[in-house]
């Protein structure tokens, strides 16, 4: 997938321009975000199961090894096979040469986060492969040749006259704004392509490691038609998606459910352990797990910012974030957006490719609120712009300049020393003079990020100093 994430700002100005994302963001919060308050509050354990999840995550991703093993060993079991890959250079490779070697001609795809990371669809066309999304939300997109906009909701930028007029143009549909009507033409279009796949690919919301069991939540049946309507099932998840059993599946499952969309259960949860067995009448042939790493062990490897891996991608931060809600997901410029992606996209990509979006935060901790796991992403945020100004631990990053560094090096030089600052202060007063008004700073150029849409304190005509020396003489 094309990296974009060095022009966060252009793509934030971008959606703040745009009336319809603007309004179809504004709907978030008392949408999804509304609805996961109500579902939260009507739980009476809820804070209780936010604690066991954390302990659970905790645990899981301190032993990855060992429940990675595990999983291994219970696929295999079952009769499937599981690759792990390092990259998504690996992962693409894997899942491309086992379609070519069975002769695969169409794939078909429920949502995977992991797959888009990994630009899954266009090494399937590169291959003279047919590839095409099942997900509503995620067919919308592939049809418009875009990238999800939200983790949950990948077409919310979508109104339903943008969807009328793309399934027009491309699927040669009669325009219609109505929404039932154009969920018909998606299932016309989508019927033909379930019956013909070859190979069908998933992601996972999560793999339990005591049975191999890779576990899938959905509100439309496309999931559960791709694990079991063709003969080939692959399964494409990051390695961070492993519960120890069943009985902590089912503590995920509330939280994930309640957070992502307000419901107390979603219409479908599929869980697919291996292969069809010869008493079940219906499922693939053919099992494989790939897990995919592709920088996640960059994030392990760092105490400060593991636990970006207990994510178990609702959503609910991205609803909460004030941020997000006005700049959209395609601003972020890679797969994983909002205050989450913040943190994972710089380390997955390379910081010095983003060194934009760890300050795309106001720091206000409605993320940290929201999340069903308890996430500190505020802590991480400052862990990662701590990173950008003076760290070392990651050798790719893109150090702040040469000038800031000498401005910040002189503004502490000078406020050590009380003779420079009254000499940079009356230097200041002088220099403000062409940009000050009414007291105020307003598009200053040495200023420009700041002051361009705010104002700045004038520097005063005397200090706080002399004014108290004035008063004590004139008393």
């Amino acid at each position: 997938m094309q990296v974009k994430t060095k022009q966060f700002n252009q793509g934030a100005a971008v959606a703040m321009r745009n009336p319809t994302i603007q309004k179809n963001l504004l709907d978030l919060y008392h949408g999804f975000h509304s609805a996961r308050l109500k579902a939260s509050a009507a739980t009476p354990d809820w804070e209780a199961l936010q604690d066991r999840a954390r302990a659970i995550k905790e645990h899981t991703v301190e032993n990855l090894d060992h429940y990675l093993a595990l999983i291994e060993e219970n696929v295999t079991k079952a009769g499937g096979k599981v690759y792990f890959a390092d990259d998504d250079v690996a992962a693409n490779k894997y899942v491309v040469d086992l379609a070519k070697a069975r002769g695969v001609k169409t794939v078909i795809k429920s949502k995977s986060m992991v797959s888009e990371e990994m630009g899954l669809n266009h090494h399937f066309e590169d291959a003279g492969i047919e590839s095409v999304e099942t997900d509503l939300g995620e067919y919308i997109i592939q049809l418009a040749g875009e990238t999800p906009f939200h983790i949950v909701a990948p077409a919310i930028h979508k109104s339903r006259q943008d969807v009328s007029q793309l399934f027009h143009e491309k699927l040669g549909s009669m325009p219609s704004e109505d929404i039932t009507e154009l969920g018909r033409e998606a299932r016309r279009q989508l019927r033909q392509k379930f019956i013909q796949a070859d190979m069908g690919i998933t992601g996972a919301n999560f793999i339990v490691a005591e049975t191999g069991t890779v576990v899938l939540v959905t509100n439309e049946g496309n999931g559960r038609m791709s694990t079991s309507m063709p003969k080939l099932h692959v399964a494409i998840t990051g390695m961070e998606k492993v519960v120890p059993s069943m009985d902590d599946l089912g503590t995920f499952l509330r939280l994930l459910i309640r957070s992502a969309t307000g419901q107390r259960l979603t219409s479908y949860v599929t869980a697919v352990t291996g292969p069809r067995r010869e008493h079940e009448v219906d499922g693939p042939e053919e099992f494989h797990l790939v897990i995919v790493d592709n920088g996640r062990s960059k994030l392990l490897a760092n105490p400060e910012l593991r636990e970006s891996l207990y994510c178990i991608r609702c959503g609910a931060c991205l609803n909460a974030c004030p941020v997000y809600r006005k700049v959209g997901g395609h601003a972020y410029g890679w797969v994983y957006p909002g205050p989450i992606g913040a943190i994972v996209s710089p380390v997955l990509t390379g910081i010095g490719n983003a060194k934009d979006l760890p300050f795309a935060s106001s720091l206000c901790g409605a993320c940290k609120e929201a999340c069903p796991v308890r996430i500190n992403i505020p802590r991480m945020l400052l862990v990662l712009r701590r990173e950008l100004t003076e760290g070392t631990t990651y050798p790719d990053q893109k150090r702040v300049s040469l000038f800031e560094r000498i401005a910040f090096r002189m503004w502490r030089i000078g406020f050590q020393n009380p003779a420079l600052l009254r000499i940079g202060t009356a230097v200041g007063r002088i220099a403000q003079i062409p940009f000050a008004r009414n007291g105020r700073i307003k598009n200053a150029p040495f200023l420009s990020k700041w002051t361009r849409y705010r104002t700045l304190p004038a520097l005063p005509k005397s200090s706080f100093r002399d004014r108290w020396r004035k008063l004590s003489n004139e008393k």
